[in-house]
């Protein structure tokens, strides 16, 4: 008699999470909502491999994102990393196959990623960005895209009251060429970077430790990023700033061109602010960048981000390949959609709910559940023949919307009783013609 094996413990890693349906149902139609709105700007989906060799990965980020990454070596010896953006393995996405794409490119990528970073409320090891990305171009045009492309999805998303924190990496290239700290530019904007989180006295403590900064140059910086007031004011207050700098100057006015094309697109000017303080943490961003920010929930972090790349494929190819994008935070958003009380939770992706009521009729249950599914109804048939109230309870538990009812008595009579769940009305219809039955639940359902 063979010894009986120990159960192993079921568990889940640190950072990592499963999602039941409650949670999964949302999350899918957040992506869908995502996948409408990227499609309805000309934007064409793509996938690459969760894995690429290491080489492709590292030193595109920045230190902090090659600490973070996932690599190892796999069973053919190869240095192999996970993904932990899906910018770069667009870079490389491009510089291989840019004959075929042609350019300007529009993509869209919805996938996981994944960083082995602190673990906190809306931030895991493993998450799903949903990036949006036009290549080829250095239009500032598609910088205003960008920032629409992100209006329009969090407006689509209902979350409620949000702001979208719009700068320029050549503005504060321009004022680090004029404190002589160009060549830390990196260490300067990574510090920067950290305002929000950690405060001006460790962000000038970071500069001075990393970038060798004097504590002048520190005050000129944090004086800088302190900057306020509207959009026009701080324009500005910049332009004396950068003056002299050649990239400092074509910042501004890039910034100067931004506003406007998002103030023609009709976004209104509460929903978009210029923030000197950001600089994304990430090396490769050139230009534009991006951050975006609940009003009910600021202290979650953004929850969209993004900028322009400009050479970040000259990595991997000659071809000058110029873009520009942004990614929704999904599970951050999820996570702060539910802190919220925003999520729907259901169990079930079917409205309709058919009980197995009379033991006799399942092949008529099955087909009349058929019939409506072709008609655009989703249905789930109960697999056994239970009591109502039982079978009742399970599909109100789950989250239908309407159960229909069906006996023998019924079934003679072609009628049926359609029971609203959450407030127990019940309303007599017909069996037939089916796209009637069906039209009647669809609204029942609404």
């Amino acid at each position: 008699m063979s010894e009986k094996r120990p159960l192993i413990q079921p568990r889940t890693l640190k950072g990592f999470r499963d999602y039941l349906p409650t949670a999964a149902i949302p999350r899918e139609a957040m992506m869908e909502t995502a996948r409408r709105v990227f499609r309805s700007y000309g934007f064409a989906p793509i996938d690459t491999p969760a894995l690429e060799y290491e080489e492709i990965l590292t030193g595109k980020g920045g230190e902090e994102s090659d600490k973070q990454m996932f690599r190892f070596e796999d069973s053919g010896g190869r240095r192999v990393a996970m993904r932990f953006d899906l910018t770069v393995p667009l870079a490389r996405f491009v510089a291989q196959h840019a004959g075929e794409l042609g350019t300007p490119f529009k993509r869209y990528h919805i996938g996981p990623v994944w960083r082995g970073e602190n673990t906190q409320r809306g931030r895991y090891r493993e998450f799903t960005q949903c990036d949006f990305d036009t290549v080829g171009t250095t239009s500032i045009a598609s910088d205003v895209e960008t920032a629409l492309v992100m209006h329009d999805l969090l407006d689509a998303l209902e979350v409620g009251e949000f702001t979208i924190h719009l700068n320029n990496r050549k503005v504060l290239s321009g004022l680090l060429e004029r404190l002589d700290l160009s060549e830390r530019s990196a260490e300067v904007l990574r510090a920067l970077d950290k305002l929000a989180k950690i405060g001006p006295e460790k962000v000038a403590a970071e500069m001075r430790e990393t970038a060798g900064a004097s504590d002048d140059q520190c005050a000129r910086v944090l004086e800088f990023a302190g900057l306020e007031g509207d959009t026009d004011a701080v324009l500005r207050a910049l332009a004396p700033l950068v003056a002299g700098s050649e990239v400092g100057e074509r910042g501004v006015q890039e910034l100067r061109e931004l506003f406007a094309g998002v103030a023609a697109a009709g976004v209104s000017g509460s929903r978009v602010r210029l923030d000197v303080a950001i600089a994304r943490g990430l090396d490769y961003y050139t230009g534009t960048v991006y951050e975006t920010f609940l009003a009910e929930l600021p202290e979650i972090g953004s929850v969209g981000s993004g900028g322009r790349y400009d050479e970040l494929a000259s990595l991997y190819t000659k071809q000058d390949l110029p873009g520009v994008g942004a990614s929704l935070g999904l599970d951050r958003l999820f996570s702060a959609l539910e802190h919220l009380g925003k999520l729907e939770t259901r169990a079930t992706t079917a409205d309709v709910f058919l009980p197995f009521f009379s033991q006799d009729r399942r092949d008529d249950y099955l087909r009349l559940a058929a019939l409506l599914r072709r008609e655009g109804v989703s249905v789930e048939f109960y697999p056994e023949p239970r009591k109502l109230g039982a079978q009742l309870k399970y599909a109100d538990k789950r989250g239908h919307r309407v159960a229909l009812v069906i006996g023998d008595d019924e079934w003679e009579a072609g009628t049926a009783q359609a029971k609203v769940l959450a407030t127990k009305d019940s309303h007599d219809v017909a069996l037939e013609p089916t796209a009637d039955l069906a039209r009647r639940l669809r609204e029942l359902s609404a």
